[in-house]
């Protein structure tokens, strides 16, 4: 967990944890910011639970990031929308467009594998010399996560989603795609340049510009495109993109 452990090490200034809220497809934490993250979870929902429910609001932020470490899924989604609202975003490296453009300029006509289902794949799949979709739950057409040591190695371009971080397959995903085009995808990414020292190029998340509006939208169900109150952002390693 080299990475988990570098990210929370780089959060120098605590905050106390204000809400937390654990809704059926996102998680938000608002401490110093908001911050969000993937609401991941076991197939049932008794089999591994959360410590201390109802007792959450009031910790330091950082105590809950660590939850990102655990190897109860829902946890780790609360410790990384922890983390996430603990960043200070430098907005100077970022530039407010889609990910999926990112993806299409560098991918078209070449092979890309994208880890993670996304809404956009069927676009993708129309400019990509060949489009390679890796799921932990393959739909039609998807390919199993074990396929990842097969495919990453032979693409141009990798897209993985930031729930790599969640369920700390992250640090095996980028030594795959090491020497490939790598951009990080979903509001679970931290805007964090610690990732650029693993090897992302791109790192597309998201910052939450009005938490009322946010919270009110994943607590009534918002799917990804329908959460309002937040900008979509990407970071580049190099500041002139």
């Amino acid at each position: 967990m080299t990475i988990l452990n570098e990210l929370i090490s780089s959060l120098k200034e605590d905050s106390v944890v204000l809400q937390v809220h654990v809704c059926v497809f996102w998680t938000a934490v608002v401490s110093k910011n908001c911050g969000l993250a993937s609401t991941l979870h076991e197939g049932h929902p008794y089999h591994k639970i959360v410590r201390e429910p109802g007792k959450l609001r009031g910790k330091p932020a950082l105590e809950l990031a660590e939850y990102a470490k655990s190897d109860r899924l829902l946890e780790a989604s609360i410790g990384m929308a922890a983390i996430n609202s603990l960043i200070d975003i430098d907005e100077t490296r970022c530039v407010e467009k889609n990910a999926f453009d990112i993806l299409a300029e560098k991918g078209m006509g070449r092979n890309i594998a994208i880890v993670g289902h996304f809404p956009w794949i069927q676009k993708l799949k129309k400019i990509a010399r060949n489009l390679f979709v890796i799921e932990q739950s393959p739909r039609e057409g998807d390919l199993p996560a074990e396929a990842s040591e097969e495919i990453l190695p032979k693409a141009d371009v990798v897209g993985l989603t930031g729930t790599a971080l969640t369920n700390h397959t992250i640090e095996k995903l980028l030594e795959l795609s090491k020497g490939k085009f790598i951009v990080m995808v979903g509001p679970t990414s931290p805007l964090s340049p610690i990732l650029f020292d693993y090897g992302v190029d791109v790192i597309g998340g998201s910052k939450v510009v009005d938490p009322e509006k946010t919270i009110r939208s994943i607590s009534e169900g918002a799917t990804f495109r329908q959460v309002e109150g937040v900008r979509h952002l990407n970071m580049f390693r190099e500041r002139n993109p």
